[in-house]
């Protein structure tokens, strides 16, 4: 079976600029009061701010180039290079596209999703470690859920 990529970028990126916009604009402001204080201070403080809206762009930009993949017998979910897991298909106990909203704050779940709702909950009947996390659920938002659904129901089936 061949690898199948599912976009996230078009439902994640523009909240995600938003974000890093908004970060800008305070990284302005901040800059400002602080330079009325101490020019080092605000040197110091500008710098750090500037790059982490760096990595910000950086990782709104690997949205488009890291797809969600459905590659035979794995599940590569991932939001660009900020988070991801790898999962195993035969792993995969449940596809769903409405829970309660607890369900993805639980500690056991993954939210891919970042600051969009996801629109796509994907439970494991085995947990994946993760950073010393066991993860039973991972939740994303696509940009094209019933594409999504339909690859890993053809991929579970073909496992």
């Amino acid at each position: 079976m061949a690898a199948s990529e599912h976009p996230y970028h078009r439902s994640l990126a523009p909240m995600m600029s938003v974000f890093a916009a908004l970060a800008g604009l305070e990284l302005a402001v901040v800059h400002f009061l602080l330079a009325l204080w101490d020019w080092r201070v605000a040197l110091a403080v500008t710098l750090v701010s500037l790059a982490g809206v760096v990595w910000l762009v950086r990782a709104i930009r690997s949205f488009r180039r890291l797809p969600v993949l459905v590659d035979g017998e794995r599940l590569v979910l991932r939001a660009g290079h900020i988070a991801g897991v790898e999962v195993p298909v035969a792993h995969v106990s449940a596809i769903r596209t409405s829970w309660e909203g607890a369900e993805i704050k639980r500690r056991d779940a993954l939210n891919l999703g970042l600051i969009a709702y996801p629109n796509v909950l994907v439970e494991l009947d085995e947990p994946v470690i993760r950073r010393r996390r066991a993860i039973r659920a991972v939740a994303h938002r696509f940009d094209d859920p019933a594409a999504f659904i339909a690859a890993l129901e053809a991929a579970r089936v073909a496992a």
